[in-house]
């Protein structure tokens, strides 16, 4: 039962991380390039921008709850396997993520990358 709950925890931290990446991308992309801003409106405007942003926020949360399942999932099991296998699963939520919600060219080889990495997780569950 042990390792069903560590599982799931790997599995919440990778889905949490992941839509934290998406979603602080696309409030970034949102608001532009940030040294422009500075350039031209100020570092003041660059600062109420992202601290008015409602999707910067989602994002940053997001990033929370994956840090405090994490922590969780390592007091449930080892860090051996927590570690990689929620950073692989990241990875390939990422790839998801660039490609169906933010639109991205994800080419060939990093769908490739996606695969194989996808394949070390399963390595690392049949230990």
């Amino acid at each position: 039962m042990r390792e069903l709950y560590t599982w799931l925890c790997i599995i919440l931290t990778a889905v949490a991380a992941g839509a934290g990446d998406v979603l602080l991308a696309f409030a970034m992309r949102r608001m532009g390039d940030l040294g422009d801003l500075r350039r031209t409106r100020g570092l003041g405007h660059v600062i109420a921008s992202v601290l008015s942003s409602g999707i910067f926020f989602s994002g940053v949360f997001c990033m929370a709850i994956a840090f405090f399942v994490n922590l969780v999932g390592l007091s449930w099991g080892d860090l051996s396997v927590i570690g990689p296998a929620s950073a692989a699963l990241t990875f390939v939520i990422n790839a998801l993520g660039a490609k169906f919600v933010l639109r991205e060219n994800v080419n060939r080889r990093r769908w490739l990358a996606t695969f194989f990495v996808t394949c070390g997780v399963l390595l690392l569950s049949n230990s």
